[in-house]
């Protein structure tokens, strides 16, 4: 089982042309995603080779969607192209809407992803390495080669911190592992993810990455004493961060004890979630649970 993306779905990859389109569709055929198409409007009717597979170019998403059935697509264009593109995928019906971009402007992010909710079109992002399902398919810029599947969910703020803790819990493996970015402003939360583990009955134990800024940890935290009956093991990056200073992502900014690595753990503590002082040791921690 798996949340989200299954070697069932069909992937469009919006920008799928442009050099790090090119890169990351190479690399999602390669951990065996079935994309079906790209798009791109100037480039329609023509295919691209990757290797030993020949991946057609469309003129929009409604076109791709009408020809190849897909139901997911992934964002590679430029910030000031990043709005358009999502209302596009969501004016044509598509159920899944990836933005890999960095650096779109937060009224932007707002504006589309608005849209996009209002239409049933779900969006992970942006600013986000995508999610990958191990042994099924790979959607973004995970790499597919360092776990396999297993037991554990994982929901991340944290791309690095993401690829981290599948390395470090490689020989437990994943069902699927989101990476829904660190923007103030986001698609796919911590608790929508949190609710899609819950109900996935392979899914055992889920681990939650979080970084300082905002309270969205704070808000995963009620949500699990409501409503999640699994374990769940957290990790928590930014102790050493300096108030008053974003760090990293847009969306990682303390101001007083507002946001603060110390304010999550203690309220995903005070829920009975175990929160590690490092990765090591929260993979230490998860471990120490599964065996149990």
């Amino acid at each position: 089982m798996a949340i989200h993306l299954t070697k069932e779905s069909k992937v469009l990859v919006q920008g799928m042309t442009g050099a790090v389109g090119m890169h990351h569709t190479r690399r999602m055929l390669a951990a065996g995603t079935n994309v079906v198409g790209g798009v791109n409007p100037r480039k329609a009717g023509r295919t691209v080779d990757f290797d030993d597979r020949a991946v057609p170019v469309f003129g929009s998403v409604r076109d791709a969607m009408d020809v190849t059935g897909a139901d997911v697509t992934v964002v590679f264009v430029p910030p000031a192209l990043t709005q358009a593109a999502v209302i596009e995928a969501a004016d044509a019906g598509i159920g899944l809407a990836v933005v890999i971009t960095e650096g779109v402007p937060v009224h932007d992010s707002v504006a589309f992803l608005s849209y996009a909710k209002e239409r049933g079109t779900r969006v992970i992002g942006p600013n986000c390495p995508g999610l990958t399902t191990p042994g099924q398919s790979n959607a973004g810029i995970i790499p597919a080669d360092i776990t396999k599947p297993g037991r554990i969910g994982l929901v991340s703020k944290s791309g690095t911190l993401t690829y981290q803790l599948m390395y470090e819990l490689r020989d437990i493996g994943f069902s699927t592992c989101v990476g829904i970015g660190g923007d103030p402003v986001v698609g796919t939360t911590h608790i929508d993810c949190l609710a899609a583990f819950e109900d996935d009955p392979d899914t055992e134990l889920v681990v939650l990455i979080g970084e300082i800024g905002g309270d969205a940890e704070e808000r995963a935290a009620a949500y699990i004493e409501r409503s999640v009956s699994k374990p769940v093991v957290a990790y928590i990056a930014g102790f050493t961060a300096p108030e008053g200073k974003t760090m990293g992502h847009a969306g990682a900014i303390v101001s007083g004890s507002s946001g603060t690595a110390q304010a999550k753990k203690t309220a995903l503590e005070a829920v009975g979630v175990r929160v590690g002082k490092t990765p090591t040791e929260t993979a230490r921690l998860v471990l120490d649970l599964l065996a149990k």
